[in-house]
């Protein structure tokens, strides 16, 4: 299964792989070179269909837990201050996207859409510390039951040139559904409130809408 916003870009891989592949075939007439041809225009193809793949996904769905909201591998968990929205302190942990993990971002948390901002900037690379403020990117805040309000942030890296983001004000949104998609390499941070438990750790591989991030504190004297 494909995601949709890979529909056109696939579509057009596909014509030109062929035409490739027919050209090399017709038009060349030395064996190993018609082959090499067409064996790179094949990878060409490969490599966009498993960049836009979109693995359907059963999720457990949990009011108590944060599950990671793409595919990658965690490159930061700090306490940061948090300067657009909540101008205070926030746990972050930070999702870095290769161009050969899924790509689709996914609700990390139900709850109700209270912002929802792009913003334009810079092509750092994703792992670069200023990213997170100076890149192209999205913030999202859901308000969420139990961990009330989160916020994630979809950032492009040096190579993603378009962010797609699904997430509008005063929409009820559903933990693990699709939220949006980032072409190409890039990253997610999440900040999240002090008092919740971090359940994963650096260069922890997760997958998103089924890898826990963090979950309620729970009251040993309760």
């Amino acid at each position: 299964m494909f995601h949709k916003e890979g529909q056109k870009i696939i579509l057009i891989s596909f014509f030109l792989a062929a035409i490739v592949i027919l050209a090399a075939n017709y038009f060349i007439p030395v064996f190993w070179l018609k082959m090499a041809i067409q064996l790179i225009a094949l990878a060409f193809l490969i490599i966009v269909l498993q960049f836009f793949r979109n693995p359907t996904r059963k999720v457990h769905k949990d009011f108590n837990e944060i599950l990671a909201p793409v595919d990658g591998k965690v490159v930061v968990i700090e306490e940061v201050e948090e300067n657009e929205y909540f101008k205070g302190k926030r746990k972050q942990v930070s999702i870095f996207m290769s161009p050969i993990n899924v790509h689709v971002t996914r609700y990390p948390a139900s709850g109700q859409i209270v912002y929802s901002k792009y913003h334009p900037g810079k092509y750092l690379v994703a792992w670069h510390p200023k990213a997170s403020e100076e890149n192209e990117r999205t913030t999202i805040v859901v308000k969420t039951p139990k961990f009330g309000e989160i916020l994630y942030r979809q950032i492009a890296g040096a190579l993603a040139r378009r962010i797609v983001n699904y997430a509008e004000k005063g929409d009820s949104v559903h933990q693990g559904d699709d939220a949006g998609f980032i072409k190409f390499g890039s990253r997610v941070d999440l900040f999240l409130p002090l008092d919740c438990a971090i359940t994963v750790k650096l260069n922890q591989k997760v997958v998103g809408a089924k890898t826990c991030i963090a979950s309620i504190v729970k009251n040993e004297d309760a």
